[in-house]
């Protein structure tokens, strides 16, 4: 026997009701929301800089994506980590993600790196000189270390020095800067001036082999092997790679092969 009409009606309309508050329940507020996304992404950063934890960087960060998608600084940290993993072409797609939400200048400045990286050095020139349009930016040497570097790419080395030394002026204990304005000066074929970069900063880190090699490339182009040894021996004594022992080997070997 059916039942009457209006208790049917009575029926559904305290499903519908039912139902309207299983999904209410659902509803997380947004204030909560933001807050767990945040805690998420902290846990991400934090695992970022720690050795061995890229895993757990990637599942903090992506559940943090997941609560509040869209998130540019979410998203320029998944950038990073990508990049850390290896896979660039990834690490593309989620910096422009970031600039397409409105990222501010660190991202692009990051993106700036990654593009020098690639060997795309006009596109990385455009995207570091967006990074600095913002004068709020705090990290502006690494903005005009990765214009320089952009630039050198370009085969642009006046200008290029010209921002590292605008690099310089806004962090002068960044030996990075020295490193790279003494490679510029080398491939522009300003070998005093390149010497004196290289020397400087290897009376530094007497141990570091990039210091090394450039200082060397310039000490041959010189014809000074006497100097060409000194370096080589001091560098042998510092390192403590004994694969870099045996490249400084092998290279005073070659200076005194005649």
């Amino acid at each position: 026997m059916n039942a009457p009409i209006h208790a049917r009606i009575a029926l559904i309309c305290l499903v519908i009701i039912a139902l309207s508050a299983c999904a209410s329940s659902r509803v997380i507020d947004p204030a909560k929301q933001a807050s767990l996304a945040n805690i998420h992404y902290r846990l991400g950063i934090d695992a970022l800089g720690k050795q061995g934890m890229l895993p757990k960087a990637f599942h903090e960060l992506i559940k943090s994506n997941e609560i509040l998608p869209d998130q540019p600084e979410v998203l320029d940290a998944l950038a990073y980590a990508w990049l850390l993993r290896g896979d660039m072409k990834k690490s593309e797609t989620f910096y422009l993600r970031a600039i397409r939400n409105h990222a501010g200048a660190a991202t692009y400045n990051n993106y700036a790196n990654l593009l020098n990286r690639l060997h795309r050095h006009k596109e990385a020139e455009k995207a570091a000189r967006q990074a600095l349009d913002d004068p709020r930016y705090p990290n502006q040497d690494l903005a005009f270390i990765n214009l320089g570097d952009a630039l050198a790419g370009q085969k642009k080395f006046k200008p290029a020095i010209a921002a590292y030394q605008e690099a310089m002026a806004f962090n002068p204990n960044n030996s990075i800067i020295n490193l790279r304005m003494a490679d510029a000066y080398a491939s522009q074929g300003k070998l005093r001036e390149a010497r004196a970069l290289y020397e400087m900063i290897f009376h530094k880190q007497q141990g570091n082999r990039v210091i090394v090699e450039g200082l060397l490339a310039v000490l041959k182009q010189q014809q000074d092997t006497i100097a060409a040894k000194t370096i080589l021996n001091q560098f042998r004594q510092h390192t403590k790679a004994v694969l870099d022992k045996a490249w400084a080997e092998n290279e005073l070997e070659r200076i005194d092969t005649p």
